[in-house]
């Protein structure tokens, strides 16, 4: 416990799924957490909960792809906390579809949530982080990175962001902060549910048939996710810097 002790941390997408377990498990471990989301009802249920928890978090409603808006969210929370130590970058969505059927919409959302949002919410943060010469930047990539049927605009982000990733390692590591990224593969979630639906079968069918085919037998689980979180966010991963995690339960590529 208290791996994250004095520590702040930004993490978006945090009112649901993984998001909101890296906000659990950095606040557990001492972490002052501000969670953004668009979703105000996820949001605002996740911070009642967590409260009543007595764990140190409060929520922002926010557009990732809105400057302005991320820009008062990292002024929120100088102003509350005086620093920010840890940036996660889970904001995501799927606009999933065949090349020949996917839209300029489908690509475009994708792109601009889990791309540009990075790019804005990393180039904000690293503002103070560089002043205070400490900083952890974490990344959620995915294994469609490499390459998945249905997901042309996902996987390019999810690519994106590992070169993202190490590029942000190279030019910031002078300044104390470090950049890594996890790639999650099959994990539990409202869009894995989602999907299921999508395809007509339900998820309990979906995930064991899925399961069959990771080495570990099983599906992933957002804890799973968060663990590997929470050790880039903590003093141990202070020399891992530009690395790709993937948490697959198996190889990958």
């Amino acid at each position: 416990m208290n791996r994250l002790a004095g520590r702040v941390a930004m993490v978006t997408g945090g009112g649901r799924g993984i998001g909101r377990k890296i906000v659990e498990s950095f606040a557990r471990e001492g972490a002052k957490v501000c969670f953004i989301d668009i979703h105000e009802e996820a949001l605002s249920a996740t911070e009642t909960e967590f409260r009543k928890q007595g764990l140190d978090v409060f929520a922002c409603m926010a557009d990732v792809t809105n400057r302005a808006q991320v820009e008062k969210t990292v002024d929120s929370i100088i102003a509350r906390w005086g620093r920010l130590d840890i940036l996660v970058n889970n904001a995501g969505l799927i606009r999933d579809n065949l090349l020949f059927k996917m839209t300029d919409d489908d690509w475009h959302q994708v792109l601009n949530v889990h791309l540009t949002g990075s790019f804005l919410c990393s180039q904000i943060a690293q503002t103070q982080m560089v002043k205070q010469n400490y900083g952890r930047i974490i990344q959620l990539s995915s294994t469609s990175a490499l390459g998945n049927r249905g997901q042309a605009n996902y996987a390019a982000v999810k690519a994106g962001l590992q070169g993202f990733t190490k590029t942000l390692a190279i030019e910031l590591g002078r300044y104390g902060i470090t950049c890594n990224a996890i790639a999650p593969g099959f994990i539990e979630t409202d869009m894995t549910r989602a999907t299921a639906e999508r395809m007509g079968i339900s998820f309990s069918d979906f995930s064991a048939e899925l399961g069959k085919q990771i080495p570990v037998g099983r599906i992933g689980k957002p804890e799973d996710v968060a663990h590997a979180a929470l050790f880039f966010a903590s003093e141990e991963s202070s020399f891992i810097n530009g690395q790709v995690l993937y948490v697959a339960g198996g190889p990958v590529g």
